[in-house]
């Protein structure tokens, strides 16, 4: 169906703020989101951007049931703005951590997979507002059926698990698709970028690897100095993770995953796999069901299977243990733009000024 266009219809101030579906949403002051990136969206990062007026999202796949409602209490400790937590819907604990976020008061629920009607419902009817993350337009269109309350919509260049089609092909298909506020992801850095997606019928956009890059991030500097250093043709896609594109910066793993045959490399996710179940309190049942989920309608290996089970680890590797040998860094193109490490604040006030300054520069604004 074609969305109401009225709907997503954005007012401007150009001395004050910009005003969005998304910000009424959700009651942010800027329309902008910090997503529920695995073991570095915790609740230093996710409550230094709703303070500085982004919606902040927790992940919580990374996360047992006791460390997220943990980390939910401390997040609201440090802020009194809305901030939203991201999960699987098809995570064996799904319910458990529906609960907690409802018994928690959280504004947000963001899933990286489409969670169920029935899902969708519960949410709604406890007033907690549902953003799926979805890469193509069909999927866009099911859960704006299913009663989603808005979509963010990640193309190509984003980082971590990503499709084909470029944003800018991507947004305007969605926008046109569904009637409910659509929030761009992949390629966003700056105010220019924010103006962009609201000129493609936007009501925000999501960015990772810019928050990624903030002095409030917990990643290691080690890390945070090879997203620095990375070139734009530094960041790569690979099915060699676990099976499905990945977007990430090329690696000593990477290449060696890319060089092994199926034999070492089912070594390699066998011992990966062992690492996580004692981090994560998963039995090897468990994780196997997990990876099968991930193997459902696509030709994995069953090394693939167990990588893609245990991702989780490889991500922890670099992003809490500083290893970039041993772990995979999952980043979108714009890392290889990127050359500094503001706070969360810093880095709002610069995107917002740079949008105010962009629109008030375009022909027929009026200052």
């Amino acid at each position: 169906m074609t969305g109401d266009r009225s709907e997503t219809r954005i007012e401007t101030r150009i001395e004050t703020q910009i005003e969005t579906p998304l910000t009424r949403l959700v009651g942010v002051r800027h329309p902008l989101v910090q997503t529920g990136m695995g073991w570095v969206a915790g609740p230093r990062l996710v409550s230094a951007a709703a303070e500085a007026g982004a919606l902040g999202i927790l992940a919580s796949a990374t996360m047992t049931v006791g460390q997220l409602r943990a980390a939910v209490r401390e997040v609201a400790s440090r802020t009194q703005a809305p901030f939203g937590v991201n999960l699987r819907a098809d995570a064996a604990d799904a319910a458990d951590r529906v609960r907690i976020i409802v018994e928690e008061g959280v504004r947000v629920a963001s899933f990286a997979l489409a969670p169920s009607r029935e899902l969708i419902a519960r949410l709604k009817d406890a007033g907690v507002v549902v953003i799926p993350s979805v890469g193509a337009r069909r999927h866009a269109e099911k859960v704006a059926a299913w009663g989603a309350d808005a979509v963010i919509v990640q193309g190509g260049e984003g980082g971590g698990h990503t499709g084909s089609v470029a944003t800018s092909v991507l947004l305007p298909q969605v926008v046109d698709a569904v009637g409910i506020p659509v929030i761009a992801a992949g390629g966003f850095f700056d105010g220019r970028g924010l103006v962009a997606a609201l000129a493609y019928g936007a009501a925000g956009i999501a960015m990772g690897t810019r928050f990624l890059l903030t002095s409030d991030s917990t990643v290691p500097p080690a890390v945070q100095a090879r997203y620095l250093a990375a070139a734009v043709g530094d960041i790569t896609v690979t099915t060699k993770v676990d099976g499905l594109p990945h977007r990430m910066l090329r690696s000593e793993l990477v290449e060696a995953l890319e060089r092994s045959g199926r034999t070492a490399a089912l070594l390699h996710a066998v011992r990966r796999a062992a690492s996580f179940r004692k981090l994560s309190g998963l039995s090897w049942a468990q994780l196997i069901r997990d990876g099968l989920a991930m193997k459902h309608g696509r030709d994995l290996s069953w090394s693939q299977v167990l990588l893609a089970a245990n991702t989780p680890m490889l991500l922890r590797a670099s992003m809490v243990e500083g290893r970039t040998d041993l772990g995979v860094m999952a980043s979108g193109q714009v890392a290889g733009v990127i050359g500094d490490l503001p706070s969360c604040a810093e880095l709002v006030d610069r995107i917002m000024a740079e949008a105010r300054a962009t629109l008030a520069a375009l022909p027929g604004q009026q200052t």
